[in-house]
């Protein structure tokens, strides 16, 4: 009896091996180590990588200390984008190290970590069933890829594991899902050089790690250069940091700073000035944020701990008053008292919890959209979002990555920032519907003017963009702006100018020297007295703002101030007659503006 036990037993073993070895071999796997393109976020040395998942390129090995090489190989900060209709998706991979340190869980040392996007812009977290064995393995499962505006599923982000190495990774997907990898973004990356805590310890998840929070608020490609007991303020580390076009560069270096039999607090200074000036004369106009020691939980009860960080902070305070001193622009100091940890935000006094890293993102974020000149309000039309309402039409992100691409080629004269009715106008970059190619081209062309129109874009769409350098790198002579119609079934007037504003401060904030045109949105059918009110209110927003003003839409309506059906396509798009016309008075209107 006992013998036909076992029998079963085994039998039953067998029988899901099995079931689990067909399940995935009716899965589809990528990975990524074999793309034909680059497709790791988070790293500065694309190409030069010796190994997939690192953080170095080969040339820092042997010119760093080991200990960072060997941290290095770490994949703190790495993710991969892709975008899936799938309603189920599998991770599996190997590390190289120990799953688990005894204050840190697996699932932050050695795990990955789902998110994706909506069309409308908002973060989605997915919880994975996993196991972690010699091969470790995350399977998500009951998705549901269908949005709102289309069926084309979603961007998603895998977070990689925080403390290990990943020696292969591979992503499945069911046979008859897509599995499309995402281009790298090129947007300018926040860059921080930092300790274990900006290394990940000790998040529950990579998701959960300070950088990767920052990261999904700013919606910015972050590249992560801590190494765990040493983010010293080495040269050699900081004469690769600078090889990097950052947006900004983090320095949270002391908490591993600390004086020692050898090194005195004044050799401290001296590393923080010397760092501060090695990338300051590397990067003349990158700003740097000196971040200070957060801090321990029992400080209040241990002397030696307490006086260690009052210490490193009044040194930072001394330092950062010098380089002011000597002259230094646009640098800055993220205090502890701005961090604001709390006694309950650490694991072991030193590292952070996830509610210590949420209040570490909290504090950075604050910090960085101040310097950065990149604000958010409390509707949406104020919160800066990305979407993507339009996939079987274009790409949202890559139309945006085009720009980019194109403003560092050769830049516009004007931009002309608007939505659809910007976008399928005509010019470049090209659409795959033009409704008014000809007015344009007679209209527009020799102007110079760049299409930086999106279909179904929002005021807070535009305000993204604007935050993610499409206006950064170049001199414009005019801005023109038309947009908020997107709106009009989701907020009111006064949301939709607020917004507006917010738009009009972030041009001037970036191209203060071009002239700037705020046009009125177009008329649309049976809705003619609403967008009539709105205008209103635009035009004296363009006044308050001290911008220009045109209402090239009032050619579009009829003698009763409805609008000519002749001249739209669908009521609220014009046809190639109704963009002929309104072509001809932006043309005066723009040169005009020149005169």
């Amino acid at each position: 009896m006992e013998n036909k036990w076992i029998l079963s037993l085994g039998a039953l073993i067998l029988l899901f091996q099995f079931s689990i070895a067909q399940e995935d071999a009716d899965l589809i796997w990528w990975n990524p180590a074999e793309s034909n393109s680059l497709v790791v976020e988070g790293q500065a040395w694309q190409g030069e990588i010796i190994s997939t998942y690192r953080r170095l390129p080969k040339q820092a090995e042997g010119v760093v200390r080991e200990a960072v090489w060997n941290l290095s190989k770490h994949s703190a900060g790495l993710s991969l984008r892709f975008r899936s209709d799938a309603k189920s998706i599998t991770v599996r991979y190997k590390v190289k190290g120990n799953h688990a340190m005894p204050h840190m869980p697996a699932t932050g040392v050695s795990g990955v970590d789902l998110y994706a996007k909506t069309s409308d812009g908002d973060w989605r977290w997915y919880r994975g069933k996993y196991s972690f064995a010699d091969t470790i393995q995350y399977k998500y499962s009951n998705i549901d890829p269908n949005e709102k505006y289309h069926d084309k599923g979603r961007e998603y982000q895998l977070y990689l594991p925080l403390y290990n190495e990943v020696e292969w990774l591979e992503i499945g997907v069911p046979e008859d899902a897509v599995m499309e990898p995402l281009p790298l973004r090129q947007e300018k990356p926040i860059v921080v050089y930092g300790t274990s805590i900006a290394h990940g310890a000790c998040a529950s998840r990579p998701g959960m790690a300070w950088t990767s929070i920052l990261g999904r608020e700013l919606d910015r490609p972050l590249i992560n250069l801590a190494f765990s007991g040493n983010g010293r303020m080495e040269e050699e580390v900081i004469n690769f940091i600078t090889q990097i076009d950052a947006k900004i560069f983090v320095l949270d270096c002391l908490p591993n700073l600390g004086a020692t039999k050898d090194r005195s607090l004044e050799e401290v200074r001296q590393l923080i000035i010397s760092g501060v000036k090695q990338i300051r004369t590397k990067r003349p106009s990158t700003p740097i944020l000196v971040v200070e020691h957060d801090g321990y939980s029992d400080g209040a009860v241990d002397v030696d701990r307490y006086k260690t960080y009052t210490d490193l902070n009044r040194i930072a305070k001394e330092a950062f008053a010098q380089l002011q001193s000597e002259g230094l622009r646009d640098i800055h100091l993220l205090t502890k008292e701005e961090l604001n940890l709390s006694m309950e935000s650490f694991v072991d006094g030193t590292h952070p919890t996830d509610l210590g890293m949420m209040e570490y993102a909290v504090a950075y974020e604050k910090a960085l959209r101040e310097i950065l000149k990149e604000p958010i309000g409390s509707i949406s039309t104020t919160i800066p979002v990305t979407q993507a309402r339009e996939p079987e039409m274009y790409p949202w992100e890559g139309r945006h990555q085009e720009l980019l691409e194109m403003n560092r080629d050769s830049a516009p004269k004007i931009c002309f920032f608007g939505n659809s009715i910007t976008h399928y106008w005509g010019g470049e970059p090209k659409a795959t519907l033009s409704n008014g190619a000809d007015s344009w081209k007679a209209n527009l062309d020799e102007l110079q003017v760049r299409n930086f129109g999106f279909g179904w874009d929002r005021v807070e769409n535009v305000l993204w963009r604007i935050y993610h350098d499409e206006l950064d790198g170049f001199e414009a002579e005019q801005i023109v702006l038309m947009i908020g119609t997107n709106n009009e079934h989701l907020n009111t007037d006064d949301e939709i100018l607020k917004g507006l504003e917010m738009v009009i401060n972030a041009i001037k904030e970036r191209q203060p020297n071009a002239r700037v045109l705020l046009l009125g949105l177009f008329p649309r059918v049976d809705k003619e007295e609403r967008m009539r009110n709105l205008n209103n209110g635009i035009a004296a927003l363009a006044t308050s703002k001290n911008v220009d003003y045109a209402d090239i839409g009032k050619v579009l309506l009829g003698k009763d101030n409805k609008i000519d059906a002749g001249l739209f396509s669908d009521g609220l798009h014009p046809n190639a007659k109704g963009y002929r016309k309104v072509g001809k008075i932006l043309k005066l209107a723009l040169q005009e503006g020149k005169n």
